[in-house]
């Protein structure tokens, strides 16, 4: 099977729901006509990133009678979505989530796992903590989704791939920070691209992230999406610091090229690993996950 995976890097406008739901719309058509299957967006696409206190009044639920969610759920009846937003939950718990919408169904929501609150980053302050990493099917095959800092740490890329994802999706706001002059590209645009190169060829997967771009609060976002194969071969980049949208088409066939090559899933000792996390924590002393609520 394959299918066309459009990424769409843009300058959200901070707060703004309603012209940031016009942009996806005028978005997602341009990729149906360019014959995408999946249109991916970046974190908290309908947002902005910095939201802060703004983050009751931007929430909202991933339902058909949602005025934000309603056209985007219409929207799925032509192509598959991935779309970042605040998630408010039953109980007024705000969220970092990204969706995936198909056939207007919502088919997986994602709550950021990780919230960076370190240097620049203050998420923990006005979001509440996701606690699961799973992935799910769709009619293209099975996927999952993690968003920015929650693949800067290694343990929900693992998880997914031993949940069966074939086709991983990233969507984040990484703020550009540090030089490379020998490159002459920003630091951490070289430390993205190496970590999901890598989890590519060593997972044997697809592995997309998809940023935005430009300034917000003083902060610079730096864009250069990509798509990776399950070899770890870049299959295609938008460009840095604007807006883009780019398609690449995934052929699920390479999977099989790939792990009869180099057969790591097959390989996967999990119980070992199950054994030996359970050893740590307990001579550790450790904290473990609390119940979820």
């Amino acid at each position: 099977m394959a299918f066309t995976l459009a990424l769409v890097q843009f300058q959200t406008r901070l707060g703004d729901v309603m012209t940031n739901l016009e942009r996806h719309l005028a978005w997602i058509r341009q990729a149906k006509d360019r014959g995408a299957d999946v249109v991916a967006f970046p974190e908290l696409s309908l947002t902005g990133y910095i939201v802060q206190d703004l983050v009751p009044a931007v929430a909202c639920k991933p339902l058909q009678d949602d005025p934000v969610f309603g056209p985007l759920l219409e929207a799925s009846t032509q192509v598959d979505l991935v779309v970042g937003f605040v998630e408010e939950d039953r109980r007024s718990r705000f969220f970092n989530s990204v969706a995936y919408l198909s056939q207007g169904e919502v088919v997986h929501v994602h709550r950021k796992v990780y919230l960076p609150t370190y240097g620049m980053f203050d998420e923990g302050r006005f979001f509440a903590w996701g606690d699961r990493v799973a992935a799910f099917d769709t009619r293209f095959g099975r996927f999952g989704l993690l968003i920015c800092e929650d693949f800067w740490h290694v343990s929900p890329p693992y998880l997914l791939w031993l949940d069966g994802a074939d086709v991983m999706l990233f969507p984040m706001a990484s703020p550009g920070r540090g030089i490379v002059p020998a490159e002459e590209r920003l630091g951490t645009a070289r430390w993205v691209e190496t970590v999901v190169q890598a989890y590519a060829g060593l997972f044997t997967v697809f592995a997309a992230f998809i940023n935005r771009v430009g300034f917000e609060d003083g902060i610079h976002f730096w864009g250069g999406s990509a798509v990776y194969g399950p070899d770890g071969a870049r299959l295609t980049q938008a460009p840095y610091h604007q807006e883009a949208l780019v398609l690449q088409e995934v052929d699920l066939r390479a999977l099989h090229r790939a792990r009869a090559r180099l057969p790591l899933l097959r390989d996967e000792r999990t119980s070992l690993f199950q054994r030996e996390l359970a050893r740590i924590l307990e001579q550790r002393g450790l904290p473990k996950a609390p119940p979820r609520v």
